[in-house]
């Protein structure tokens, strides 16, 4: 297996992680037309955690990497909501902000490359 797969689900274990031990600071960049942000802090992150650890056997692999591709989809309303709502953007730089967008569009394609 490639050290780009142990990458690619290190972020994501790693990102899961802190959605469950800092769920506030994900609340906060929330839209507020989702409904029960905390709980879906929560579930994003054990998502996270499971995909990025499915990606290392090759039994789960490929269905991690559609969960990983439809999940940075989904997040990507959020992201756009943090550059639109100076309050969600976490007093982060614009530029920060419109470099997470494409970082969104790299990370698909980065797991798209091992479907």
């Amino acid at each position: 297996m490639s050290w780009h797969l142990y990458l690619l689900s290190l972020i994501f274990v790693i990102a899961g992680v802190f959605h469950c031990i800092r769920p506030k600071a994900f609340v906060r960049i929330m839209p507020l037309y989702l409904p029960a942000h905390k709980f879906l802090v929560y579930v994003s992150g054990i998502a996270e955690i499971l995909a990025g650890i499915g990606i290392l056997f090759q039994t789960t692999r490929m269905v991690s990497l559609w969960g990983i591709i439809i999940m940075l989809i989904l997040f990507f309303p959020v992201h756009l909501h943090m550059l639109i709502n100076k309050k969600a953007g976490l007093n982060l730089p614009k530029t920060v902000l419109v470099l997470r967008l494409f970082l969104q569009f790299g990370l698909i394609y980065w797991a798209y490359q091992y479907l």
